[in-house]
């Protein structure tokens, strides 16, 4: 699968959460829209940086080519230049064995900043055959309150746009809020040329990973796979399981996350689909309380914690709101809630528990205090003297060592795992040895033992920290082993499963 997106940037690396959601991260580093993300979970394979496409990554890869001659000397103009480049990406998926390149064309059609993808697109079914390609118009069919009906002009004015650029939609995909009409699927196919099984409604479902199915009730597969031909017809056998779990939840758990970019929950997307997965699987209903984490840092912030069942402390960059995640790293410690860090997540238990466990007073992170006395969480740089990582992220799937016998390592089973990776800022190894010897143990390493991967708490139910982020591999049909471990202690203290209050000093 493979996202053409038409904004500027060259990919969302930079891009405020709030106006993009999380940045998803790929096996090979690629730090790419949260689409791939869904991509991922979906289809259940790891996809790679060629599946993220922006504008400015192809504008860029055409001005280094005409800097470097390669088009000796000519005009370098939208078509073809531009257009050569976004087909030579699409090109580019045919080096894996797969049989079928999904390609979404981001944006919405009638934006300028499109018209080069809509171009390509018409250039490609032309260079490859006309049954090589089936192009499938996702459209919305709202619904009119006053009135109390479904409209189809924003259909009808969105193909027409196509059709004068040259791509006419063999199958329409329509977005609404309640099902369609069989007579509204056949005035849309009518007016925008379409046969009537081709019209195929995606209504809203409870759970997104519904969809599938729903899809195929439409008859969605059979018209793409009589229009390529070849063997697609899907084995939804795993679906209708996930459906059957869905409809059946036993046990809730309410689990806190608690980030700085809350108000918009896709920039923890992967993390609360993570959390879904592993609920399927178990047979249970998670309710997901967004708790800003600047709420944490006043007086009485105990309140907003004290009836969760767990607490997700996620990953992030910038100080606004840090304090708020050691306070609950403290608060879940203190109260033997069930607390799984993940990247910064796992720095904010280690700054806390150097505080208030060691003593460290003014322990941190040279992230947030360049003079901290005592910087348990720093880059590899200031604490090797050494250019370590190039003074770049960590992006990407990177292996980490399981201490034998630790609770990480019977979480996944083995020895040694691979997990995607996003961060700067490492466990100081410093201090390594004194935070063991208070119980905070680094049960993961880097092959050269240099990196802390995990860390987890003795005697507590569950305080595990990871520098990676597990819940990028997660998958609808395998959850993520540390969702499913964290999730499980959670649903114990839902039960009434409760440990005793932990000393907080």
């Amino acid at each position: 699968m493979q996202k053409l997106d038409p904004y500027l940037n060259v990919d969302p690396g930079t891009l405020n959460p709030y106006e993009h959601g999380e940045v998803f991260v790929t096996d090979d580093g690629g730090e790419t829209d949260l689409d791939l993300g869904h991509y991922e979970r979906f289809i259940d394979e790891n996809l790679t940086k060629a599946s993220n496409a922006t504008t400015g990554s192809i504008y860029s890869e055409v001005l280094d080519a005409e800097r470097r001659g390669d088009y000796l000397g000519g005009t370098v103009q939208v078509i073809p230049h531009v257009t050569d480049e976004i087909k030579r990406r699409i090109r580019s998926l045919s080096a894996s064995e797969a049989d079928v390149a999904i390609v979404e064309v981001g944006g919405t059609v009638g934006d300028i900043e499109i018209l080069p993808f809509l171009e390509a697109i018409r250039q490609f079914r032309l260079d490859v055959g006309r049954r090589n390609v089936c192009y499938v118009h996702v459209t919305l069919v709202p619904f009119i309150g006053p009135t109390g009906e479904q409209k189809t002009k924003p259909t009808q004015h969105s193909v027409t746009e196509l059709r004068s650029r040259g791509v006419q939609p063999d199958v329409i995909v329509c977005r609404s809020d309640r099902p369609v009409s069989e007579a509204l699927k056949h005035k849309i196919s009518n007016l925008c040329d379409v046969p009537k099984e081709a019209v195929v409604n995606a209504p809203d479902v409870q759970n997104i990973y519904e969809l599938p199915l729903t899809l195929h009730d439409e008859g969605f597969d059979d018209v793409v796979h009589d229009y390529l031909g070849g063997d697609l017809r899907p084995d939804l056998g795993e679906w209708l399981f996930l459906r059957n779990m869905a409809d059946n939840p036993g046990s809730h758990g309410r689990i806190g996350v608690v980030g700085k970019y809350v108000s918009l929950a896709d920039a923890y997307l992967s993390v609360a689909e993570a959390l879904r997965h592993t609920a399927l699987h178990q047979g249970a209903m998670v309710e997901i309380v967004w708790i800003q984490a600047e709420e944490l840092e006043s007086a009485g912030f105990e309140s907003r914690l004290a009836d969760l069942d767990g607490v997700v402390i996620p990953g992030g960059f910038g100080e606004r709101g840090i304090e708020g995640k050691i306070n609950a790293a403290e608060y879940t410690r203190a109260a033997a809630i069930p607390c799984l860090g993940l990247c910064l997540g796992m720095q904010a238990m280690t700054i806390e528990f150097a505080r208030n466990r060691l003593s460290l007073a003014g322990a941190h992170s040279t992230e947030f205090d360049r003079t901290s006395a005592h910087p348990v969480v720093c880059l590899m740089e200031e604490q090797l003297n050494v250019t370590y990582l190039g003074g770049t992220m960590r992006l990407g799937a990177y292996p980490a060592h399981l201490r034998r016998g630790s609770f990480v390592e019977r979480i996944y089973g083995r020895g040694v795992i691979s997990e995607r990776h996003r961060h700067r800022y490492e466990i100081n190894l410093e201090y390594r040895d004194r935070l063991e010897s208070a119980g905070l143990k680094s049960t993961g390493l880097s092959p050269d033992g240099l990196l802390v991967e995990c860390m987890e708490l003795d005697d507590h139910p569950f305080w595990l920290g990871t520098q990676a982020h597990p819940e990028f591999k997660s998958r609808p049909n395998r959850p993520a082993p540390l969702f499913r471990a964290f999730l499980e202690a959670a649903l114990d203290r839902a039960a009434g499963r409760k440990p005793t209050l932990l000393d907080i000093n």
